[in-house]
């Protein structure tokens, strides 16, 4: 299950608080969301990994198709290892 929360962080730009797997059926439900919030906003995305607790290949797909234009941030360790191709150097793991 992914539990995904549209959230507007303290600079004003918006996030997605993922919590969850990133997995099958429910990267689908991230694809709606995040086309939701493109459609919104101007400016960047940020992606709030900081709950994701497993990330399959369609996972790691969607990421790859997205990564220019969204932020990942908060990634644990985990996260951050499946992404690492997909992560800019600016964005950060926390530990």
């Amino acid at each position: 299950m992914l539990k995904i929360t549209p959230q507007t962080d303290l600079a004003g730009r918006p996030t997605l608080v993922l919590e969850g797997q990133v997995t099958g059926r429910w990267v689908q439900e991230l694809r709606s969301a995040y086309a939701d919030a493109q459609g919104r906003e101007t400016s960047e995305l940020t992606m709030d990994l900081r709950q994701v607790t497993f990330i399959d290949a369609s996972g790691v797909a969607f990421f790859h198709e997205v990564g220019p234009a969204v932020s990942l941030v908060n990634c644990s360790l985990f996260a951050a290892e499946q992404l690492k191709d997909v992560m800019a150097p600016h964005q950060r793991v926390q530990a």
